[in-house]
């Protein structure tokens, strides 16, 4: 388990002659053996928390514990925790098999015969250099070596960057497969609520250097609903304010969009007491959960939602 306690982390620029707040007393729980989804706007601390939760980098103050053990500093934990970072490195003139030879020296678990297969399945030339690869192809080797590594944890910063969506689709495949057949927990980032929302157990979103929400992505769409009508009076029209748990609504033309925070049942028996010429329940998204709870935390969603 990754726990994390007050976070705080802040970086000073002798060009600019200032100190940024990269993250504040950030609070944070990542359990076992679930897909963890970590969201937010450029600026929003979420490489700089990957790193620390690496052992790249050493946190201000604050605690970050993982397995009961410190990470930074930490050769016995590191063992267990393979990274992927948005900035990729590789070994110079170095092939995917050279990178698979050099990582085996450091996690005893890497199986060198599935990064083979692995390799093959995807395409690859595994005596070309990897310097010669394709933005996508790199991404592909990274993940690759990251998921042979054997390793508990894997810390994956912009996962899908570069990735077709035939790709995307068969990494995702991948990380569930992983996850039934082994004793793994990835953590990953991304700008797009839509990457993650169909790989993801439970998403984090970061906001100016702290977790703004964090939650199991089921539980939230069982208590949020959405509701698409149209009234037959203007009176019953008057009262959308007044609605029990309202988070927004909109209009357009006669039909109304309605989102309120409720169980499926008791939102669709507060609308039966209306007069409606229809209403249905509509599914939610998770960006739309999203904006719904952060329009309720007064954030501007634009900014915090990337397309």
């Amino acid at each position: 388990m990754i726990e994390i306690k007050d976070l705080s982390k802040t970086f000073y620029s002798e060009e600019k002659g200032q100190e940024t707040k990269a993250l504040t007393d950030l609070t944070l729980d990542i359990k076992e053996h679930q897909i963890f989804g970590l969201i937010g706007t450029n600026g929003a601390g979420k490489s700089t928390l990957m790193r620390i939760m690496a052992g790249v980098l050493l946190q201000d103050k604050g605690s970050m514990i993982i397995d009961n053990q410190k990470v930074f500093n930490n050769p016995d934990i590191k063992k267990d925790i393979f990274f992927v970072p948005d900035e990729l490195y590789f070994l110079p003139d170095s092939t995917p098999m050279d990178m698979a030879c050099y990582y085996k020296l450091f996690y005893p678990s890497f199986d060198k015969e599935r990064c083979e297969k692995l390799l093959d399945d995807f395409g690859f030339d595994k005596t070309k250099k990897i310097g010669g690869f394709s933005k996508g192809m790199k991404r592909q080797t990274a993940l690759i070596l990251g998921i042979c590594a054997g390793s508990r944890y894997l810390f994956l910063d912009e996962t899908f960057d570069g990735l077709d969506p035939v790709v995307r689709q068969a990494v995702k495949s991948i990380f569930a497969g992983e996850i039934q057949s082994r004793d793994f927990t990835p953590v990953m980032t991304s700008h797009n609520l839509r990457e993650l929302e169909d790989i993801s157990d439970h998403v984090g979103l970061l906001h100016k250097g702290g977790v703004l929400l964090s939650e199991d992505i089921e539980d939230m769409k069982l208590e949020l609903q959405k509701v698409q009508c149209v009234f037959t009076n203007e009176s019953d029209e008057q009262m959308i304010p007044q609605m029990p748990g309202l988070i927004s609504y909109e209009k357009r033309g006669r039909v109304y969009t309605i989102t309120l925070r409720g169980k499926r049942e008791d939102v669709m028996q507060l609308f039966r007491s209306y007069e409606t010429i229809f209403f249905e329940m509509l599914p939610l998204t998770l960006e739309e959960i999203f904006i719904s709870e952060t329009k309720g935390a007064g954030y501007d969603v634009k900014k915090l939602i990337i397309e």
